[in-house]
């Protein structure tokens, strides 16, 4: 894994290169000589978060996972309209 590091104008001057760069190892972007962003490539994303599932995935239950809910009644004091 290859880190490289590259400023903010270089990065605004080539973000192609950026992204090459990405695919290879992270690139750490600086501002004013200070790391302030990192770029990474969204396989080493997944891998580094445990997220390689879609948001469906994540959010869905599991299929043998029973959950009881009974919507609790709501008394609203409701008239029929007059349409005459």
């Amino acid at each position: 894994m290859t880190i490289r590091v590259l400023s903010s104008r270089e990065f605004n001057q080539d973000s192609g290169k950026a992204k090459q760069a990405a695919n290879e190892g992270p690139v750490f972007i600086t501002d004013r000589g200070r790391p302030s962003h990192v770029l990474l490539s969204i396989e080493d994303y997944e891998r580094l978060t445990g997220s390689a599932g879609s948001i469906v995935d994540a959010l869905a239950m599991p299929a043998d996972q029973h959950v009881e809910f009974e919507a609790p009644r709501m008394d609203l004091d409701i008239r029929p309209a007059d349409l005459s």
